[in-house]
Formats: structure tokens, C-alpha cells, sequence
């Protein structure tokens, strides 16, 4: 029972993961600016931050949000402005005048801020709380007992940052680190350009849930 279980959760999840969005964008951007290792520390910042959703699921905490609109929209709206400031920030890189190994030796971004940058990205991702609703009340069954579920949880936390790891690692091989260096700003501009886009549908999001609030 618990296998079907699984692999379903497991595939869901990745077709989840595997989709292009704000913690691909976060990881992308932090490889190709700082390097493999701060994007591994990203990576491993989105995984622990998947953590808060399986808390917030076993809780019962994601029932309150789906129920509670008011609080569904303060968290949508912190999401946005979040991705819109590292959105920001990406736009106005400037063109790398170093070589990447004297640029990462510079050490320009701490494992702990990377990590952190991570964290937060996944764990105030209001649409990653939903799914995680979903998937714990339809997917899981009630009768699964709360310790198999945590399994599920840390499953998917630790999947989720090995494929943010494996992503960091294939930005940045030699040979084709090498070559996007040069344009490494423009690719960082373009990460960041998503990441503002994203911020404008969440902003939307939320504008429809406070008009759906005012209106009730």
C-alpha cells in the first residue's frame, strides 16, 4: 500500500520540482553569478525549505490557510515582494570583468546567505504550500500513519535538493561555464526579468483574493 503510495507522491513531486519557477530561477541565478558551490548551498536551502511545508501539512496548518483567505493573501504577498527584491537585484548585474575562479575567490556571497536565500524562496512559496495541502489530503491516504507521512516529507526535501544540486552542478561545468561567463549578466538579467514576472502574477493573485475578500 505504502509503495503505490509512494511512487505516486514521487512522481508528482518531481513533475512538480521539474517545472520551471521561482526555485529554479533562484538556483540558476546563484550558480551562474557566484558559482557551484553557492548554488549547491541554494540547492540545499530550497530541499530544507520544503520541510515547512510538510510541517505545515502534518499540522493541519495549510487547512487553515486555504480557509482563511486574509492569511492566504498576506502570505502571497510576502512571496511576491520576496522574489520581486532578488528579481531586482538580478536585473542590474553588470558585465563580469574577472575570471570565474578569481571571481569565487573573491568570496562575494556566504554559504549561510545562499542557504538562506534558498530557504526562504521555497518555504514563502504560498503556491508550494498548496500543492502540499493537495498532496497530503488526496494523494495520502488519512489512515497513513503520521510517521510514513514525515518519511514522505523528508523524501521529497532531500529530492528536491539533490535536483537543485544536480541543476547547480550542470551550469556549471568547465567547459560551459567557461563560455556563458561572458554573458553571464545578461543570463543573470533574464533569470532575474523571471523572477519579476513571477512577482507580478503573485501580485495578481493576490490583488484577485483581496477583491474576492472586500467583496464577500
Amino acid at each position: 500500500m505504502y509503495l503505490q503510495e509512494f511512487l505516486e507522491i514521487a512522481i508528482l513531486h518531481f513533475l512538480a520540482v521539474a517545472s520551471p519557477g521561482p526555485d529554479f530561477a533562484v538556483t540558476a541565478r546563484y550558480s551562474l553569478a557566484y558559482g557551484r558551490r553557492i548554488g549547491r548551498w541554494v540547492a540545499l536551502g530550497i530541499g530544507t525549505g520544503i520541510l515547512i511545508h510538510v510541517a505545515y501539512s502534518l499540522l493541519g496548518v495549510t487547512l487553515v490557510i486555504h480557509r482563511y483567505q486574509w492569511v492566504y493573501a498576506s502570505l502571497l504577498l510576502i512571496g511576491a515582494l520576496y522574489l520581486g527584491w532578488i528579481g531586482w537585484q538580478a536585473i542590474q548585474s553588470k558585465p563580469n570583468t574577472a575570471q570565474p575562479s578569481s571571481a569565487h575567490a573573491a568570496g562575494q556571497l556566504t554559504a549561510a546567505k545562499a542557504f538562506r536565500v534558498g530557504f526562504l524562496t521555497n518555504g514563502l512559496n504560498v503556491k508550494a504550500t498548496l500543492f502540499f495541502m493537495a498532496l497530503f489530503t488526496a494523494v495520502i491516504h488519512p489512515e497513513t500513519p503520521t510517521l510514513v507521512k514525515a518519511g514522505y516529507g523528508l523524501y521529497m526535501a532531500l529530492a528536491t535538493a539533490l535536483w537543485f544540486s544536480i541543476l547547480a552542478t550542470l551550469l556549471t561545468l568547465p567547459r560551459f561555464y567557461q563560455q556563458i561567463w561572458r554573458y553571464g549578466h545578461w543570463l543573470d538579467r533574464v533569470m532575474g526579468a523571471l523572477l519579476l514576472l513571477l512577482c507580478g502574477k503573485l501580485i495578481y493573485d493576490w490583488w484577485h483574493v483581496i477583491q474576492v475578500l472586500v467583496s464577500a
